[in-house]
This record gives C-alpha cells, structure tokens and sequence, in this order.
C-alpha cells in the first residue's frame, strides 16, 4: 500500500481511536504504528521509576504518569514516553497529559536511536517538558537533558548507581540505584593490550 492510500489521522480522532485497540500505538506524521512490548529488564527499570516518582510526588501538584497516558508533540504527533511527570490539570478522563514536565524514555536495542534522536527532539518542542532523561538498560547511566533559566537545552551524563537525577523545580531526585534495583549488570569487555 503507496504512502497516499493511508488514512492518515489527526490527534484528537487517535487518541479517541487508540482507547479502542489492544495494543499501545503512537501517532507519526498521522499514521498509528504500534509499540512493541519490553522486555522484563526494561520493565523492571519502568516499574522502579513510576515508584519512585510517585513516592516522590506524594501531595505535591504534579503527578507521575506512565506510557498510557500521551504526551501531545506540536507538529501533531502523540508520543507515549515510558514515564513522566504532568504538572498540568489533572482530568479523570483526559487522555493526554496537560502540561508534561518530565519524559523518561528506557532505551532498547530497537527504540534506541528513535528515542536518542527523533523523539527527543520532539520532546524538546513541548514548551511544558523542563527535564527529558533518557535511561540505559544495560549500564547504571543516563542522559539528562533540560532547559536553562534562558530556555536553551543542556544535557549532562549521569553515571554510577550511586548518582542522582535533579529535578529541582518539583523538589525531586531519582536515585540511579534505585532505577536499577533489583537488576544486576553484566561486566563491560575490557580491552587489553598484547606486548
């Protein structure tokens, strides 16, 4: 089927769509394409975050949420991170967060360059998000980007399971360890020199 016979769809008709579907789907370019399952290391970090975040946000105005509820990109595309934090109006029935502050995205083999590039920066046209992390699976490591008081985006490495993400403005911080507890990593090849 030629690119010009696919219905293409607009936001709101996908999100009312996707409630109907068995699977998860994202929007692109106004065409659904459905999101492949993780597996259980990749949850296990999923389900490590959306504890802590909640545990963190307890009483506070922002909310945790998880990849069921989508985060609305301004060219029209509807992208469901692996978490994030709303600091919006939060509605019983909406089915995407209003003003999105955090996304988290848990890289995998097959996600990793979509999320690293094209997903981030969508992200970062989302005028709510503040913080994007983007999180390895295989080593205690993540990406941290966020915007400066000026707006720009800056990005640090975070790096050991003793480290800790900021999120300062919503009095928050996460932990490496506690992204990855539970989880035990494989040693890196080290490379050695013949004499």
């Amino acid at each position: 089927m030629s690119d010009a016979a696919i219905a293409r769809m607009m936001p709101d008709e996908f999100l009312e769509w996707g409630q109907h579907q068995a699977l998860r789907y994202e929007l692109v370019d106004g065409i659904p394409y459905a999101m492949a399952g993780a597996k259980r290391r990749h949850d296990r970090i999923v389900m490590n975050l959306h504890a802590a975040l909640v545990d963190h946000l307890r009483g506070h105005r922002c909310v945790a949420f998880s990849s069921d509820t989508a985060v609305r990109i301004p060219s029209g595309n509807i992208r469901r991170p692996d978490a994030g934090v709303d600091c919006g109006q939060f509605e019983d029935d909406a089915l995407a967060a209003d003003a999105p502050y955090l996304v988290v995205e848990v890289l995998s083999p097959t996600t990793r360059n979509l999320d690293m590039f094209q997903k981030l920066e969508e992200y970062k046209t989302v005028a709510s998000i503040a913080h994007i992390l983007l999180i390895d699976p295989d080593v205690a490591e993540a990406i941290h980007w966020f915007r400066t008081e000026g707006r720009d985006w800056r990005y640090g490495k975070v790096e050991g399971l003793d480290q800790t993400v900021r999120l300062p403005e919503i009095g928050c911080s996460l932990r490496l360890g506690a992204l990855y507890e539970g989880l035990t990593f494989q040693p890196r090849p080290r490379v050695v020199v013949g004499g």
